[in-house]
């Protein structure tokens, strides 16, 4: 048995830039600053989305370490100081406590965590959303990891034939179940086809039980009781070698599909794959946006990245995301541009509802 490496990403708003549209230059290189200075990491990458700061962290810690998640929410404590000096909108709106408490899960920003031993070559790519929430992953991963028409190798690949694990969990009762694919496709879709709900946490190769892929399963509104903006969540994908290969794990997103978000985090709309560089929602703050970067790994470095989505084949994609967002936006407040019932409960549905219950009569 070799080390195992872990891959820690660790994401959060602390100040949007302007608006909710960009992160400040200052607040990247604070974050640089004090992920390089960690003795506690292998190496380490610091991404932005929309106005989400997105820590990329590699070392041999394991899963849920307390040393290591208390770095990310002390670069995230200072990075929301020089956002508030910088008057940035929404400065910490992410961190939901006054002080770290031994775990980062519950407090706010959204986690993602992969351990495993480095296999002769290590191609991860890790998918960053802004605007949306993490039932955004289930369509993409049910795709890559589920669908022969997407993933050839699901039908061609010996070490792929026998399907993978998916662990969907419950994030309103806060349970999880665990479908094989192929033989409970039917049963799982039941669930992950609700993903404001259920939503894809892990997903194990059948044959070798290692670990292919995890979300972010985070809800800031059932964490904090209210409207504190969506979730913007991460993934963590592995490519090649028994696992889909790089081509395949993109494919989804060559046909944006609707995730609920965009703007006041009340309407749906397409989730567009772009660069970093054009991650910087603007339309109707937005719309959704997804960015992937490629990392090799090696030794628990991070050899990269490469912007997948700056590749021309996505304009297509892009063009598509903005028809479907024009399409959407000219319903207005109607559904299904805007969320169903349950979903408006953070805004000012409840208050206009109390308002007016006294001047709802009964029918006889």
């Amino acid at each position: 048995m070799g080390k195992k490496i872990t891959v820690t990403v660790i994401k959060a708003d602390v100040g949007g830039c302007v608006g909710h549209s960009s992160v400040h230059s200052a607040l990247i290189e604070k974050a640089q600053g004090m992920l390089k200075g960690s003795s506690l990491l292998i190496d380490s990458y610091v991404a932005h989305v929309g106005d989400d700061i997105n820590l990329i962290m590699t070392h041999e810690l394991g899963r849920n370490n307390g040393e290591i998640h208390q770095l990310a929410w002390d670069t995230f404590v200072a990075c929301t100081e020089i956002a508030k000096k910088l008057k940035l909108y929404g400065a910490g709106q992410d961190l939901l406590a006054d002080a770290f408490s031994g775990n980062i899960k519950g407090l706010g920003p959204g986690v993602a965590e992969m351990e495993f031993e480095e296999r002769k070559s290590e191609p991860i790519i890790i998918f960053m959303a802004d605007k949306t929430e993490p039932g955004a992953w289930n369509l993409p991963l049910y795709k890559i990891f589920a669908d022969p028409f997407n993933t050839a190798g699901l039908v061609i690949d010996p070490s792929m034939h026998d399907g993978f694990i998916f662990e969907v969990r419950d994030l309103i009762e806060n349970t999880r179940v665990n479908f094989s694919a192929p033989e409970e496709i039917y049963d799982m879709l039941v669930f992950i086809g609700a993903p404001g709900r259920y939503c894809i946490k892990r997903v194990f190769h059948k044959k070798t039980g290692e670990i292919a892929a995890v979300s972010s399963t985070q809800r800031l509104n059932l964490m904090a009781g209210r409207y504190v903006g969506k979730d913007d969540p991460v993934c963590i994908v592995r490519c090649q070698s028994g696992m889909p290969a790089v081509g395949e794990v993109l494919e989804p997103f060559t046909k944006p599909h609707l995730v609920s978000g965009w703007m006041r985090g009340s309407h749906s709309g397409p989730l567009m794959p772009v660069s970093m560089q054009q991650a910087t929602p603007s339309r109707f703050d937005g719309p959704p946006r997804v960015v992937a970067l490629g990392f090799q790994l090696a030794e628990g470095k991070l050899i990269g990245p490469q912007d997948f989505f700056a590749d021309p084949a996505f304009d297509q994609a892009r063009q598509m995301a903005n028809e479907i967002a024009s399409y959407m936006r000219s319903l207005g407040p109607f559904e299904p541009h805007r969320l169903h019932l349950d979903e408006m409960e953070y805004t000012t549905m409840p208050q206009v509802l109390k308002k007016l219950k006294d001047r709802f009569e009964k029918l006889r």
